[in-house]
């Protein structure tokens, strides 16, 4: 029998989707398969773009199969586009001129970015950000950028300013609607949502149509560049990046080529079973016009897939009717999700609503009023009992009778009602995975199957394996098995972090290698380097940065200090309880004055001295070293700070010498290396001045004595510390600190805070309780002495810097040449100095 031919044209998530699952049925023992793929490489996961910027690997980032390309009777042929469709001979016509006859032809064109039509978009330094090359591009543009403009405040829009933050660029969002994410999100919740990007740092302009990109030249004739943004109400954005992501628009120009019917607003119309209006020709994903609408998420355009290769195979009755649009991701760090009729447009139906603009958390069900139905919902700032909520929605699980305390955030407490049934109480046919439309009940045989952790479950049943949201509940539905998901450090390590910890410590390793070679495999990575690095130095592993040790830094420590936006190092030395000399602020002032750098005081009561090259690190070291201070390890993940008021010694409220213990505090644990940075604080009386109770551990003091509350952090998710023990004599606060943090050194997991890890510790604070202070597990011995062994062996890294010349070698900017970085300006701002921004350079630049 003759083999018949199928042309794919489009090789993205939704092409290769479909190739995978017509190779998985046997396709290709029957048929040619021949893809055109417009980019260079093979299909990639475009909804984790965002990951590179975080230090991925292009590779990570590949949906193929290994060995696709050597597949019997599949041709790729990549960086290589169909330009035209012959459909009387069935033929098509490619970027290169090849022409290739079809028996059938899948459309799978996918979409492009909508770029407003708005003068000045031609200009260098205007991006989009769809596709990997987009991703190199904009790093590559944005090295000498300050601040960057994204066109676009929806999903696809935050995605980007996520992009920009984490360049380091100053960030503006501009969104035409009045709202963030006006198609997933309400009033009150598009309010949340603000809040917390606002929170971040990102400046948001909603209501606002972008009028002109503004733009300058060096020199007449030379190529125009972005110098900023123009909105419709006159004022000016100064940017030196604009990224326009305000949509996006099927790719339908080769069915309109070839005279298929295109939907009004674009599209390539199909019917039910994805076929065109030409027989032989099929189109899914975005550029697919069916049910009445373009899709623009994976999910549809997956299922669309399935649908042709049904049909392809032998099943004629298969067929697309819509799809579930519910969402749940995090943007920008914060948690959103949208189900069902998120904006509560059912008859009949009424919205309950949570809304706390202190935590910015939101969450709104809307329900039918006749029964209480969850018909939809809105989450923003804590998006849990989601999966649950959802499948309310969808018909899944039915609606407890008393709604009150599913739209309570997680952790509050409702004065009735049932609270959140988890993963559990979902039916068998409750879809878990929207991407790959898989059920509960597929997943659960897996598990019994013998597929144990998340990896196995991906691999068993595709789940996870699209958007990623729904691995959380892969986690919870092998909780619930008994499985329980791997917890191992990393791919190179079958042990935990604890385990880890106590392996090296028993065992006596001195070194990553050593540990790799015993008890790992392959070259490790950059989760399991730093880890290491780390217990290796809370073990009293030697100067951190001499031999192996150097490679396995985290980027700070490198140069034993933080690195800023514009690639200059903050200088923090240590300043105990926040006392200092006047001979030693005098110090600091000539510092600055004399290296140009900017001078502030920190939160925690430290005097940050910022703009230092690296060049320039080991001579500013050298004074402060002579001048008495030490590395305040502000680069480490390590004991920070110790805050303090001032105590019995000035204040007339005081009952106890704050400053006097907070001193002691921070010289005893300084340079102490923990699974995440530690900070700490001594109040001397209950009004709390030192903020002591938002701390990893915090002292304040009462007439009997000391009150010790431990795993407070600050951040974007602030928890309140929990009071261990009450009235305690120095001594015992001492011990009960050392034992403390030793025991979440040992334990906790990698870069887990205190709150985090004990949210995390079966049997919370009483278990801890009962270790530190009740001495259950029989080791507060050995964890005293641990301790003692850190403080008599402590060292200042800086002064074994500064008195090594083959050290201070390797701070240098350039590995070949001494010379300073030339991109480094510096302006005057309010008496000092600070980065210069583009648009100020552009003016220099204009002037000259």
């Amino acid at each position: 029998m003759q083999r018949r031919t199928l042309i794919v044209a489009g090789h993205g998530m939704v092409g290769n989707r479909l190739v995978e699952t017509l190779l998985e049925r046997g396709f290709n023992d029957q048929w040619n398969l021949v893809v055109f793929a417009e980019e260079p490489r093979p299909a990639y996961d475009r909804v984790a773009l965002s990951s590179l910027f975080a230090g991925a690997r292009e590779e990570e980032l590949s949906l193929c199969r290994p060995g696709l390309v050597s597949t019997p009777n599949l041709r790729l042929h990549l960086g290589e586009s169909v330009r035209s469709i012959d459909r009387t001979e069935h033929a098509v016509t490619s970027s290169s001129g090849r022409r290739v006859g079809y028996d059938a032809l899948v459309l799978a064109t996918g979409s492009a970015p909508f770029v407003p039509p708005i003068p000045g978009t031609d200009a260098a330094g205007c991006f989009v950000y769809r596709t990997i090359d987009d991703v190199e591009a904009i790093r590559a543009w944005v090295k000498h950028c300050q601040v960057g403009v994204v066109i676009g405040g929806g999903l696809l829009g935050l995605e980007a300013a996520n992009a920009l933050v984490s360049l380091g660029l100053t960030t503006h969002v501009v969104e035409l609607a009045p709202r963030l994410m006006p198609l997933q999100v309400d009033g009150g919740g598009g309010s949340a949502l603000r809040r917390q990007i606002e929170g971040l740092g990102v400046t948001v302009h909603t209501g606002s149509r972008s009028a002109e990109v503004l733009t300058w030249a060096a020199r007449a004739r030379s190529p125009r560049r972005v110098s900023g943004i123009r909105l419709d109400g006159g004022s000016d954005l100064v940017a030196g990046i604009v990224v326009f992501s305000a949509g996006i628009r099927p790719r339908d120009e080769l069915a309109r080529q070839a005279g298929l019917a295109v939907g009004e607003r674009g599209g390539i119309t199909v019917d039910s079973g994805c076929v065109t209006s030409d027989p032989a020709i099929f189109a899914i994903g975005e550029c697919a016009h069916v049910a009445g609408r373009t899709w623009g998420l994976v999910s549809p355009g997956y299922q669309m897939a399935r649908v042709v290769a049904d049909r392809l195979t032998g099943v004629p009755e298969a067929c697309f009717t819509g799809a579930d649009l519910s969402t749940k991701l995090k943007l920008l760090g914060v948690d959103v999700a949208s189900f069902g009729d998120a904006h509560g447009e059912t008859p009949g139906s009424e919205a309950l609503c949570f809304s706390d603009a202190r935590s910015n958390i939101y969450r709104k069900l809307v329900v039918d009023v006749t029964d209480g139905r969850v018909l939809g919902g809105v989450l923003v700032g804590d998006a849990s009992g989601y999966t649950e909520l959802a499948a309310m929605a969808q018909g899944m699980m039915s609606t407890p009778s008393e709604l009150a305390s599913m739209v309570l955030p997680a952790g509050a407490e409702a004065g009735t009602g049932a609270r959140r049934a988890g993963v559990g109480a979902l039916s068998g046919a409750s879809t878990i995975c929207n991407c790959e439309n898989v059920c509960k009940d597929a997943i659960c045989t897996a598990i019994l199957a013998g597929a144990t952790e998340v990896s196995a479950v991906k691999s068993a049943t595709r789940a996870g394996t699209g958007c990623g949201a729904c691995v959380p509940l892969l986690v919870d539905l092998l909780a619930d098995s008994g499985a329980g998901p791997s917890r191992h450090l990393c791919e190179h390590f079958s042990y935990t972090r604890q385990e880890l910890f106590d392996i090296v410590a028993v065992e006596h390793i001195t070194s990553f290698s050593a540990l790799l070679a015993s008890r790992g495999t392959g070259r490790g990575c950059e989760i399991c380097k730093p880890a290491v690095a780390s217990m290796l130095a809370s073990l009293g592993g030697g100067y951190i940065l001499d031999g192996e040790q150097a490679s396995l830094q985290d980027t700070n420590d490198h140069f034993l200090a933080n690195m800023q936006r514009d690639g200059t190092y903050s200088v923090i030395p240590r300043v105990p309880g926040g006392e200092i000399t006047p001979a030693k602020l005098i110090v600091l002032g000539q510092l600055a004055a004399e290296f140009g750098l900017y001078t502030k005081i920190t939160g925690a009561q430290r005097i940050d001295l910022l703009g230092a090259q690296v060049n320039d690190l080991p001579a500013i070291w050298a004074r402060l070293v002579e001048a008495g201070f030490e590395s305040g390890h502000a680069y480490g993940k390590a004991l920070r700070t110790v805050k303090s008021c001032v105590g019995t010694t000035w204040c007339r409220y005081g009952v106890q010498d704050s400053t006097a213990l907070a001193i002691e505090l921070e010289l005893r644990y300084r340079g102490l290396r923990s699974p995440h940075k530690l900070k700490s604080a001594v109040s001397g009386c209950s009004r709390e001045c030192a903020e002591a109770q938002s701390k990893d551990f915090g002292v304040i003091a009462t007439e009997g004595g000391w009150n010790l509350y431990v795993c407070g952090n600050g951040g974007m998710r602030p928890a309140h510390a929990v009071l261990l023990a009450a009235d305690l004599d120095h001594d015992r606060l001492i011990a009960y600190i050392d034992r403390f943090l030793m025991f979440y050194i040992r334990t906790a997991g990698r870069l887990e805070r205190t709150a985090t890890w004990l949210d995390k510790l079966e049997g919370g604070i009483d278990y801890l309780r009962s270790v530190v202070v009740e001495d259950s597990l029989g080791l507060a011995a050995e964890l005293e002495a641990a301790m003692e062994a850190h403080v008599a062996g402590y060292a200042c890294e800086w002064r074994e810097t500064i008195e090594d010349p083959a050290r201070v070698a390797r701070f240098s900017h350039f590995v070949n040449s001494p010379e300073r970085d030339p991109d480094i300006v510096m302006v005057p701002e309010r008496g000092q100095l600070r980065p210069a921004f583009r648009h100020e350079l552009v003016e220099v630049g204009a002037r000259r």
